[in-house]
């Protein structure tokens, strides 16, 4: 199987307040958005991120609940720390909550996180080892 993933999808509690956080208060607009079940947003080349009605989830699923899960993060890299506390401050006006100040980081950069509407928590940072390349291959490391 190739490395790759074409969607990441939650089940959420509150669709219309997950589509007003992310279609009002961040500007993304929907790929598919179908009320009362689901909202489609791209996130990237070939990535889409899923918000799907938690009932509709568990009937789609087959399954009597769905198992919560936790320890999970999206991340999103900016090109310094003002950026960083800019995309907080956007995402608190939007509604997110606060999960850890926006401040330095083990990994030498800068980063902060919050909570969505729905629970889910984000992560903004400024990576300065962070690179793509030209065909989309990730480096972590320092800078060359």
């Amino acid at each position: 199987m190739d490395p790759r993933l074409h969607f990441i999808t939650f089940a959420t509690t509150d669709l219309d307040a997950a589509r007003s956080f992310y279609r009002d208060g961040f500007g993304w607009q929907p790929l598919l958005d179908v009320p009362g079940e689901i909202v489609f947003f791209q996130v990237g080349p070939g990535l889409v991120l899923g918000l799907f009605d938690a009932e509709k989830f568990r009937e789609d699923l087959g399954v009597a609940s769905a198992e919560a899960i936790s320890g999970i993060t999206l991340s999103h890299n900016v090109d310094g720390p003002a950026a960083v506390d800019e995309a907080i401050a956007a995402a608190i006006t939007a509604g997110a909550t606060i999960v850890k100040e926006p401040q330095a980081a083990a990994f030498g950069g800068y980063h902060g996180h919050f909570r969505d509407p729905n629970g889910i928590i984000w992560e903004i940072a400024h990576n300065p080892g962070w690179r793509v390349d030209e065909i989309g291959t990730v480096s972590l490391g320092e800078l060359p």
